[in-house]
């Protein structure tokens, strides 16, 4: 059998991956507000390592550099997946910020304060990305769902390790 390719753009041809058109633009404007999510708690979690400070400044600078270096690479990778599956991640900071579900960010002047902010933030994208995980395998869409239930792990051990810190 000979496969001839087209020589027509991309675009032209549509997706054949084994999830409706239909499903897929629903799941990727689910992720495209994970990522947003996502966005803005790197952000939050950029603001905690540059302006901690207090007997536990050593030891939330480094965990939140561990952190948001993970979280650049994560939204990399659902930006990448919205891709994958046809459609156009969103971008700048006015997109996300019109997109996230933090709607209201309390200011957090301790380090308490904002180690609870980053335990609420980190634990809300866990609660999204497992929403978004059922929308992904309700279209058989597997790979969305491995890399959600990935990032729900990161996020669930990014809690446990602040409320360590935090007790």
């Amino acid at each position: 059998m000979t496969m001839h390719l087209s020589p027509a753009r991309p675009e032209a041809r549509p997706m054949d991956i084994g999830v409706a058109r239909p499903d897929r633009k629903q799941l990727a404007d689910e992720l495209s507000v994970g990522l947003a999510d996502a966005y803005v708690l790197y952000g939050l979690t950029q603001h905690v390592h540059w302006n901690a400070t207090g007997p536990m400044f050593y030891s939330l600078h480094r965990l939140t550099e561990t952190q948001y270096e993970d979280q650049a690479e994560a939204i990399d990778a659902l930006a990448e997946r919205i891709r994958a599956i046809g459609f156009a991640a969103p971008g700048g900071i006015h997109e996300m910020i019109a997109m996230t579900r933090f709607k209201e960010i309390p200011r957090a002047n301790s380090a308490g304060d904002m180690m609870r902010l980053l335990i609420h933030g980190n634990e809300t994208c866990a609660r999204n990305f497992r929403a978004a995980v059922g929308q992904a395998e309700s279209c058989d869409d597997v790979m969305t769902a491995d890399l959600l239930t990935r990032r729900i792990g990161r996020h669930e051990e990014n809690v446990w390790m602040l409320r360590a810190l935090l007790s």
